[in-house]
């Protein structure tokens, strides 16, 4: 493992996700799972998103794309958040999610929109 790599991704993951989700996210790491949370910590947001070629907005608007064709709710739900605090506005993720129904099907982008409302309504009681 590459300390420096893992740190910058430690730091860049906190900053999209929140502390608290990683501190959730590791801490319930086991002998089993410690592995693939270094590996995301590592490779994922340290190797990827911490290269200077795109913006963390730009990096969200394109997870949110596919992640919602590969039609993983639970980290659709994820993405959503961090993208808003990565300054993807409630009305740029509509767009994303219209051109996701175009380009990878209708019922891709019905769930994107629900979980979208969804996260929005959560995130709106806290």
């Amino acid at each position: 493992m590459d300390h420096e790599t893992y740190e910058r991704g430690r730091q860049i993951r906190e900053a999209v996700l929140g502390s608290e989700y990683v501190e959730r996210a590791t801490a319930g790491a086991d002998e089993f799972s410690a592995p693939l949370q270094d590996l995301v910590t590592e490779y994922c947001w340290g190797a990827v998103w911490g290269r200077d070629g795109l913006s963390l907005k730009t990096r969200s608007m394109l997870n949110l794309a596919m992640i919602a064709t590969l039609n993983r709710p639970h980290e659709l739900a994820t993405h959503i958040r961090g993208a808003l605090g990565n300054g993807v506005t409630r009305e740029e993720i509509r767009e994303i999610f219209l051109h996701v129904g175009v380009y990878a099907g209708i019922p891709a982008a019905v769930d994107s929109f629900r979980i979208a409302k969804a996260t929005f309504a959560e995130m709106e009681g806290e």
